[in-house]
């Protein structure tokens, strides 16, 4: 039996990248790749050498042995080397927290003006939007007219452990957003946008503005094949989800590793080569260690994602439901904007632009940055930072006609340990 995560994270390791195994195993592709097939590829594995040493026995070359390693495997190496024992660590303190629920907090930034409120994913930590003192979008807008406020969503307990998207959505993010005094404009990021979207439909009343920043809609037509590898991923996963009630962190991490298997092993034969007391090896440092400070996603919401989502395209087939109601963007009753990252690898650009075409009078900003530099890197500094205050203070765009006032079903969200 598999046991299950522990309930609460221990202090954090570096441990990156997660799974190692796996990444050690990618660097090695290109020899892999010249196997003809699973079975010769697996009688193959592990790489290591097991020439006999002196006074050893040899061992069956047949299974274990490998050819030797290559410059470019050596260098991702020394490059996961030089990572793990880097001493750069996130040093900001965690910001004020105004409401809490279970695991789930609301932190606030402080600012004078309009309240925002930013839905991270439910998997990557919020953090990213506040990575450092230079690079931290939250930082920012709470010295430019704003006061921005970020949900953590917290590691699962054994209350959330049995939520559905519904839960999270009209449960947890719409008391949040009740939590703050006036209406809030939501900013969503990645997965999170999803949820951002889903809270301004049923919540008018509540939701001045919308932004939507790397949001995935459209989850089949950039790539089907690789749509239906991760709905099939979930129906193999199911014996795991329903064991542990979550998809583990390594499991997830091994889902966003084969979305692009070559980059990994890339960026650290990269870093590898560079100074280690330079700037840019400190911001890969931190990019690096939030990206492997994942969350487990709980067992409902991976099979809403991965079958749902990606199998059978519930938001672009006008299926996806909140808590009965169908999310259709066109009913949006507030102003939206969208950030399209052009070089995204995690959410391809036609899969957000197919949402931002539906949204009524959407502000659209193209960028040309990927789905991390987005948000922390020149582009984002130069190009997202501005626009975004700009749309989030009001002064870019007139609110859509109005037009009919959703109807709200019950919500059917389960009990908080507050409740």
């Amino acid at each position: 039996m598999i046991p299950p995560e522990t309930p609460t994270p221990g202090p954090m390791a570096r441990r990156g990248p997660r799974p190692l195994a796996l990444h050690l195993m990618l660097a090695r592709k290109p020899w892999n790749s010249c196997a003809p097939g699973w079975p010769s590829w697996s009688s193959d594995w592990p790489p290591w050498s097991t020439s006999p040493g002196p006074g050893q026995a040899g061992v069956d070359s047949g299974w274990l042995a490998q050819p030797p390693v290559t410059e470019a495997e050596a260098e991702f190496i020394r490059g996961v080397a030089a990572y793990r024992r880097h001493p750069a660590r996130r040093a900001l303190p965690d910001m004020p927290e105004v409401w809490r629920e279970g695991a789930c907090r609301l932190l606030d930034y402080g600012g004078a003006g309009p309240p925002v409120l930013f839905v991270p994913s439910l998997i990557n930590r919020y953090y990213i939007l506040d990575l450092s003192a230079e690079r931290s979008l939250l930082r920012r807008l709470a010295g430019a007219g704003l006061r921005p406020l970020v949900l953590d969503w917290g590691w699962p307990d054994p209350i959330t452990r049995n939520f559905t998207l519904t839960d999270y959505i009209a449960g947890l993010l719409e008391r949040a957003i009740e939590a703050v005094a006036e209406p809030v404009a939501l900013v969503g990021y990645c997965m999170g946008g999803l949820l951002a979207l889903a809270a301004a439909l049923r919540r008018p009343d509540r939701v001045r503005r919308l932004a939507l920043l790397a949001t995935p809609w459209d989850f089949r037509g950039p790539d089907p094949a690789q749509a239906d590898n991760l709905a099939s991923a979930g129906l193999l996963l199911d014996p795991i989800l329903a064991t542990t009630g979550t998809l583990p962190i390594d499991m997830l991490q091994t889902l966003f590793a084969l979305l692009d298997p070559d980059a990994v092993a890339a960026k650290y034969r990269r870093f590898a080569a560079q100074d280690p007391h330079s700037d840019a090896a400190s911001l890969f440092v931190a990019i690096e260690d939030w990206a492997n400070d994942c969350v487990p996603l709980v067992a409902a919401v991976a099979r809403e994602c991965l079958v749902d989502w990606y199998g059978r395209n519930t938001p672009q087939a006008g299926a996806w439901r909140v808590a009965g109601q169908v999310m259709r963007p066109e009913a949006l009753r507030v102003p939206s904007f969208v950030a399209l990252p052009g070089r995204d690898r995690i959410v391809p650009p036609d899969s957000a632009r197919a949402l931002a075409r539906r949204l009524p009078g959407a502000e659209q900003l193209d960028l040309s940055a990927g789905h991390i530099s987005m948000v922390i890197g020149k582009a984002g500094a130069e190009g997202l930072w501005p626009s975004l205050r700009q749309f989030l203070l009001g002064a870019s765009q007139k609110a859509p006609r109005p037009g009919p006032r959703p109807r709200r079903p019950r919500a059917g969200v389960a009990k908080s340990r507050q409740d």
